[in-house]
């Protein structure tokens, strides 16, 4: 796991100058790479690395690498983890290799099969390789997103680096706001791809390879789309044969994600998909610890984790370690996190306080459950929002039926002190509708009071969609309409960004074996099969040794800090207190974490 970042300039840059900005982005990204920092430079590029060494931890592993006929370099951010197979195939061809890691299998790979060989690598990955012949810049992106991508094209060419604010960094990146970056922040509670927070700056997006010629960008080339596992026709199995299908696949995927030539460490909540990967570490003979992170507020409440997650380490005969996080550490923390958010998001702070745990505990990897929920449809909106939606066109479907709900929706709004219930009669017909007002956090017309009119208007025209940012489901059934959804909004652009900015702010790698492409190739047209809870027990029931009927049966809690609480003592009105709409109590903690994430980040550029 690392932070890479280059340069190809156009030829009113002078090399010193080029240097000197991939100097700056590699600088900016220190905590991704402690342990070796690098910078290459050729005719028409500079690129720049921090490295986290996990894999061929000697310096010969370091990285820009050129490859031995000197053509090619690479900068690489990711794991490969089927590397050592690939190897194998190239070695069986007579290729020798100077290293023992994935990336200089990767760049061989590349030099003999180019961008064909995308579909070949299992693993999360974010790299730029150069060709000092054709003088071509390639970029890549992993099929879910896993590892951050952005890019920037300016009149001096064009720049790239795995956070923004590498960029920004750079000295020759505007810092001016994009509006549709901003509206979405707002709407969803992060940033949709491929938009940012700052103008002219996006995201690579998931599954995408981009090529830059002359400075250029060409448009980018979709080489993966996870998206065809849930269009696709779906496919059936009885119970047993399906449970003994994910018992394989995970144990595989957990297999793979093993891989490093340091210790690994798993944060282990009271959830099952945590609870899986503790399971399963344990029947491969690894050597883990669980890291449980805890609250005072919590104790003895149903949403202290650390006895349910003491007792499964228990369960599994692994070492625990508990780490108690307070009010004061919190905001004692919240520069240090806002300075890691690259992106402003209402999530992160749990991951942030866990990664910071495990590093105490000397660490350089960490398991995490995050995405088991959306492959085996483990939220209630698997359930809630197909009947939500179907309630919705039913009511639609009656003449003036929609007008008449509004008024009892306005009240009902204002009554509870829950804004998006006056939205029902306008996005309840259609299954994003639905989608829309179980995952927003502001509605659009709040907008003009948290942005400006103007603003606000531009970025939901830039935004665009119905509801706002949203591309259409269509999937085969509800369910994977919803695992859809779930997946390409809040798994790419909330959770699983936010486990690489939060970890990686403790020089920590985290890996997610819950998402994988060959996991959803094999079991992405089973999903329909999954829901009502059946796709989390036979999770559950994967390990050799399964989880307890009490885990399994256990009502779910989230990955959740007392927020609410802490905002509320905190009295930070000075972020909130110019927008009466969030000064009024009641109003949600994410709302005022929203506003005060924005001011902050704002103020610190």
């Amino acid at each position: 796991m690392c932070g890479i970042a280059g340069f190809t300039p156009t030829s009113r840059v002078s090399e010193a100058s080029a240097l000197d900005a991939t100097r700056r982005m590699v600088t900016r990204m220190h905590t991704r790479g402690p342990d070796a920092e690098g910078v290459w430079a050729s005719e028409g590029v500079v690129l720049g690395h921090r490295r986290l060494a996990i894999l061929d931890l000697d310096a010969r592993a370091n990285q820009p690498m050129v490859s031995t006929d000197g053509r090619y370099a690479i900068v690489f951010n990711g794991e490969i983890y089927n590397f050592r197979e690939l190897r194998c195939e190239l070695e069986a061809e007579g290729m020798a290799f100077c290293t023992t890691s994935d990336t200089e299998v990767l760049l061989a790979l590349f030099a003999r099969e180019g961008e064909r060989m995308l579909p070949r690598l299992r693993g999360m990955f974010a790299f730029a390789i150069w060709d000092t012949q054709t003088r071509e810049l390639f970029l890549a992106r992993d099929p879910y997103g896993i590892k951050p991508l952005y890019y920037t094209r300016t009149k001096v060419g064009l720049l790239f680096a795995s956070q923004v604010k590498a960029l920004l960094a750079s000295g020759q990146v505007s810092a001016e706001r994009e509006a549709a970056g901003l509206a979405g922040f707002y709407l969803w509670g992060s940033v949709p791809e491929p938009w940012t927070l700052y103008s002219d700056v996006l995201a690579l997006p998931a599954g995408h390879w981009l090529r830059v010629r002359a400075s250029i960008p060409e448009s980018p080339v979709c080489w993966r789309d996870i998206r065809t596992h849930w269009r696709g026709e779906g496919r059936n199995a009885s119970a047993h044969e399906l449970q003994e299908t994910v018992r394989q696949v995970v144990t595989d995927s957990m297999r793979a994600h093993l891989v490093a030539d340091v210790p690994v460490s798993v944060f282990l909540s009271g959830g099952i998909d945590s609870a899986v990967l503790a399971g399963l570490a344990s029947g491969l003979g690894a050597q883990v610890e669980g890291i449980t992170i805890g609250f005072d507020e919590f104790v003895g409440r149903h949403e202290d984790e650390v006895p349910v997650a003491a007792a499964i380490a228990a369960h599994y005969g692994l070492p625990h370690f508990v780490r108690r996080v307070s009010r004061a550490e919190f905001e004692q923390d919240i520069p240090r996190i806002l300075d890691a958010m690259d992106q402003p998001s209402i999530d992160g702070v749990n991951t942030w306080f866990a990664s910071k745990a495990a590093a105490e505990r000397g660490y350089k990897v960490v398991l995490s459950g995050v995405g088991g929920d959306e492959l085996f449809c483990g939220y209630s909106s698997f359930r809630q929002i197909p009947l939500m939606a179907t309630m919705g066109r039913t009511i639609a479907a009656i003449p003036g039926a929609s007008t008449l709900l509004g008024v009892p929706c306005s009240y009902l709004a204002k009554k509870l002190l829950k804004p998006k219930l006056a939205a029902i009669p306008t996005f309840i017909d259609s299954l994003e509708g639905a989608y829309f007002l179980r995952r927003s956090l502001f509605l659009p017309e709040e907008l003009p009071a948290l942005m400006g009119a103007d603003m606000a208007r531009d970025g939901l025209a830039r935004l665009g969609g119905s509801p706002p940012g949203m591309a259409q489901a269509d999937a085969r059934d509800g369910a994977a309409a919803v695992g859809l959804l779930e997946s390409t909004h809040y798994l790419c652009n909330q959770l699983l960004r936010d486990s690489d900015w939060a970890s990686m702010g403790h020089s920590l790698e985290l890996r997610t074996p819950l998402v994988d492409a060959v996991l959803l190739e094999t079991l992405g047209s089973y999903v329909s099969g999954f829901a009502g809870g059946a796709g989390k027990a036979m999770l559950a029931r994967s390990p050799g040794k399964p989880l307890p009927e009490s885990i399994i049966n256990r009502s779910k809690t989230g990955f959740s800090l007392p927020m609410a609480q802490w905002l509320s003592e905190a009295g930070d009105q000075d972020a909130w207190g110019n927008v009466p709409m969030l000064a009024a109590p009641g109003t949600p903690w994410a709302r005022r974490w929203a506003r005060v994430v924005v001011e902050r980040m704002t103020a610190c550029e």
